[in-house]
């Protein structure tokens, strides 16, 4: 059974730092991109990087660029997006997401991902 659980959302002051976590199961993390997506309230779901699969590459949104790393632990099958110098725009529920094809190469586009999690609320404020 294909399965992705996010964690480590949390409070956090501007400024601050958090790591996110997904964990999977049902597939082989290896062969598949996977990336994350934020909604804040109001406002549409939008892609903020994405993970190549066999370790081609990474993609990310100009909004975190330099201030977000994604990156992935085969053996732990879990993808990481270690977020560092936070803002309060960066608030949101933090959804983690599969590609709907093996072996694809990254994109943040919505429809491309079928397969998702059921999200972790960030939340920068001071």
């Amino acid at each position: 059974q294909l399965q992705l659980v996010e964690s480590g959302g949390g409070l956090v002051q501007p400024g601050g730092s958090l790591r996110l976590s997904c964990k999977i199961s049902g597939f082989a993390l290896d062969y598949y991109a996977v990336a994350w997506f934020r909604q804040a309230p109001g406002k549409e779901r939008e892609g903020v990087s994405c993970i190549d699969p066999f370790h081609r590459g990474t993609t990310y949104a100009d909004s975190v660029k330099g201030r977000f790393t994604i990156s992935r632990d085969n053996r732990k099958s879990t993808v990481y997006l270690q977020m560092d110098n936070l803002k309060v725009e960066d608030t949101g529920n933090y959804y983690c997401a599969r590609e709907q094809s093996w072996n694809q190469s990254c994109s943040l586009i919505l429809a491309r991902f079928t397969s998702w999690g059921q999200g972790t609320q960030v939340t920068v404020s001071s």
